[in-house]
């Protein structure tokens, strides 16, 4: 394993964060597999009532540059080749269709602007799988022999952990559109570990405050035993119990696990006016057990973990009024039809707009070095996303970029700013709320700083 100094100084690994979130007034609220190699998400709740949430202004469309972009003037390069490590199987394999297909639809309008350096952008996919097989392993070994820069991926935390070292330690960048423990803030990456989602410090925060301006006084918590799980666990506690609420039971269950009736039976034991569910698909089996027992869907909250389509899980109504939080702002209609012109049989659009802010941030970060090595990639990547002129997408970047200019890139997740840890300093929560098909909507958006 090649041992690389730091791209860049680090200075504030971030031992402690401070989360600013916006207090929540008066309202509260797959697929087809692709090519591996392409070019081109029994008591009653009489405490919790959720008033209709307040309008969500829809964020502005990017504007595109005007007139051709400008050629690069640098050729020598080799092409610079991005891998995907997401999941097409596995606990989180709902997740993998909007974030392939946002890997795809960045590679698609960084080539139709002329590539980065003058060549194609490549991309080779591969399957992450989840923490009960050693599939991430593999892929990542097939993806490092192939030659790549950048990894975007994992999705899962728990995954990621298995493979950060082999990839920032080939000096390779190591970048998920969707990991969100705080344990990557502090890790020893070299400087080659990026993210687009914000560390649950923000969406714990968030969901905490949530489930109390609600109305819920204490909350029964049925946990994944593992880095995301427990660690968005601890910080909806802390969120909660600051808001004066009580967290009354916390159950864990571990991944591969198949029977959870001894959690949902001690934590309705425990008669909590709001439950949080922090799993990944494990809910499918967990909220029938709850439904059957007597909890009323408008007393689960879910997390990005398992805030999905489930119109053929469950019977209608199922989970009407149920509510679950994902990082990132609502996916916009215009990004939604170029997603589904990429990928026409896209039902969820989580953490799509942060793996298309990945391409577009490696292949903005690639031009600002005229390089693709993907350490002299990492010692770009804050600086195209902070301080100079503001732009969306790649075309009217790299305009900027290649016409001398210092860019900020704002993407389809909402403002993208790294610190110096390779996290975002600030971000949205979306809130949605399930239908009687069983279908979650948007309700609001908060925004938030670490």
């Amino acid at each position: 394993m090649i041992s690389l100094p730091p791209v860049a100084p680090r200075v504030a690994k971030l031992t402690a964060l401070g989360v600013g979130v916006a207090l929540l007034a008066t309202a509260c609220g797959g697929t087809s597999t692709p090519s591996s190699t392409e070019t081109a998400a029994p008591t009653a709740a009489a405490g919790i009532s959720c008033p209709a949430p307040s309008a969500t202004a829809g964020a502005s469309t990017a504007a595109a540059a005007g007139g051709p972009v400008p050629a690069s003037t640098t050729t020598t390069e080799t092409p610079l080749k991005i891998g995907s490590l997401l999941p097409t199987t596995g606990s989180l394999a709902f997740l993998g269709p909007p974030e392939i297909a946002g890997v795809n639809l960045g590679i698609q309008e960084v080539n139709s602007a002329g590539g980065v350096l003058g060549k194609p952008v490549e991309v080779i996919h591969r399957d992450s799988g989840d923490t009960k097989t050693d599939i991430a392993t593999q892929s990542t070994t097939a993806l490092l022999g192939s030659g790549v820069s950048a990894i975007v991926g994992a999705a899962s935390s728990g995954v990621s952990k298995t493979v950060i070292n082999q990839i920032t330690g080939a000096g390779v960048i190591h970048f998920s559109p969707a990991n969100t423990s705080p344990d990557f803030t502090t890790w020893d990456d070299k400087g080659l570990y990026w993210r687009t989602a914000p560390s649950d410090v923000l969406q714990g925060k968030v969901l905490g405050n949530y489930m109390a301006t609600c109305g819920a006084q204490t909350v029964g918590m049925i946990v994944l035993n593992d880095a995301y799980g427990t660690g968005l666990a601890k910080n909806v506690k802390s969120a909660f119990e600051a808001a004066g609420g009580k967290v009354v039971a916390e159950e864990l269950f571990n991944e591969g696990d198949s029977q959870f009736s001894s959690q949902v039976d001690k934590v309705i034991a425990a008669k909590p006016d709001a439950i949080a569910l922090i799993t990944f698909d494990q809910a499918k089996s967990i909220v029938p057990l709850m439904t059957g027992k007597g909890i009323k869907a408008t007393q689960m909250f879910l997390v990005d973990g398992n805030t999905s389509d489930y119109s053929k899980d469950f019977t209608a109504g199922t989970l009407k009024g149920a509510q679950g939080t994902i990082p990132g702002t609502f996916a916009k209609e215009d990004f939604k039809k170029k997603l589904l012109a990429v990928d026409p049989a896209l039902k969820d659009y989580s953490y799509a707009g942060e793996s298309y802010d990945a391409v577009n941030l490696i292949a903005l970060a690639s031009e600002a070095a005229k390089s693709t090595k993907g350490t002299d990639i990492a010692a770009q990547l804050k600086s195209v996303s902070e301080v100079g002129e503001k732009c969306m997408d790649y075309p009217s970047c790299v305009t900027l970029l290649r016409n001398g200019k210092d860019i900020d890139y704002d993407g389809q997740s909402g403002p993208v700013t790294f610190s110096d840890a390779g996290d975002p300093t600030e971000a949205y929560i979306g809130i949605y709320e399930y239908q009687d098909n069983n279908t979650y909507k948007p309700s609001k958006e908060e925004f938030g700083k670490l």
